[in-house]
């Protein structure tokens, strides 16, 4: 998918930037040319296939953007270092970095970490400090234009959670591995999550059911069958292999639970979708009362949305009485965009974060 929008307040001539978020899943782009102008692309790549699945990605960025890879900056975030390709993360970054360096141009910069930029020839000796720091590009981001918040980011596959204070980062972990005993990185998200990840039991016709464990349905079917989630931003493939229309998912949820769709109406299934989408918000929520119990006064502190789940979000802070902000409101050159334009910039957040952070380094 492809949006292209317009902003002019940007006067002094720059070099145009393209932020690269690689992850796993996908590839997130955001190109800001020199007068503000602004593209957003983001586009399926599973990586776990070989990186010749990014290479064919990077393509089909460049070619929808209609640029050659000469003549911009390029600033590059990832997580992708994760999938089981590469024999361990440090690897994954270097060979991430290296097709880069075939695809792509110089100048290009690898973010590392809240104010530090990398080059290609930094790369190999500290690998640490790039793998896995997307999130903290949107915080470092974000934190340059709110005080005090709470930053939510629902992925595809994982969500980030950071507290801002001071106008300052105030997180616990840096490694995924910090971060995931610290409920500041929840492998849960609104489209590749399993949904035997989500619980063992679950209520169904007045019943409590248990669950299969296996990889029968994911949260994307849920949410599709819940009218969250449109059929736009149902951006990887299916469980089994089939297509993504109603009947389709609630097939795929019935066999969560040893049923055939033919079994129960729609309704039914509809309505074990909003039992799925209740434990996902119920873990959400745990999330976020911890990192708000850190805080020796949260009145102040607003709940910012991002990703493709962040539908989720607005009626949690109700529930916990917390003011909520998308995070468009924070991105000034997506702000004048028509509404479709605005979702995908707030999809890839971390590519718009790295992209406008880079433009001063470059």
């Amino acid at each position: 998918m492809k949006t292209t929008l317009d902003h002019t307040s940007v006067a002094h001539a720059l070099l145009p930037v393209i932020g690269w978020d690689v992850g796993g899943a996908h590839l997130k782009a955001v190109r800001i040319d020199a007068v503000g102008k602004l593209a957003v692309m983001q586009v399926y790549c599973p990586l776990w296939r070989g990186l010749d699945a990014l290479s064919a990605a990077i393509d089909q960025v460049l070619t929808e953007f209609s640029v050659s890879a000469m003549g911009h900056a390029h600033c590059v975030t990832m997580t992708g270092e994760l999938a089981d390709i590469f024999p361990n993360r440090a690897a994954g970054v270097r060979q991430i970095a290296g097709l880069l360096s075939e695809k792509l141009a110089e100048p290009m910069l690898f973010y590392a970490g809240y104010q530090h930029w990398l080059s290609l020839p930094e790369v190999a000796s500290q690998t640490h400090r790039i793998a896995s720091m997307n999130w903290l590009a949107s915080i470092e981001y974000l934190a340059s234009h709110v005080g005090h918040a709470l930053f939510i980011d629902i992925g595809s596959t994982t969500t980030d959670l950071a507290l801002i204070c001071n106008g300052e980062p105030k997180v616990m972990g840096f490694s995924d591995a910090t971060r995931m005993q610290t409920n500041e990185l929840i492998y849960t998200g609104v489209v590749r999550t399993p949904l035997m990840a989500l619980a063992q039991k679950i209520a169904f016709q007045g019943q409590s059911i248990n669950l299969a464990a296996e990889h029968f349905a994911t949260t994307a079917d849920v949410y599709s069958l819940t009218g969250d989630l449109p059929m736009s931003e149902y951006s990887a493939e299916t469980a089994d292999g089939a297509d993504k229309g109603l009947e389709a998912c609630a097939r795929r949820l019935a066999r969560m639970i040893g049923r055939d769709a033919d079994d129960a109406p729609l309704a039914d299934w509809q309505a074990l979708a909003q039992a799925f989408k209740r434990l996902q918000l119920q873990q959400l929520q745990l999330a976020i009362e911890q990192h708000l119990a850190a805080l020796t006064d949260n009145t102040q502190c607003v709940l910012i949305g991002a990703g493709v789940g962040d539908f989720l979000l607005a009626g949690l802070a109700k529930q916990l009485n917390m003011a909520y902000s998308s995070v468009n409101d924070f991105m000034p050159l997506a702000q004048q965009a028509s509404g479709s334009a605005q979702r995908l910039a707030a999809v890839c957040f971390p590519a718009y974060a790295v992209a406008s952070l880079g433009r001063g380094h470059a």
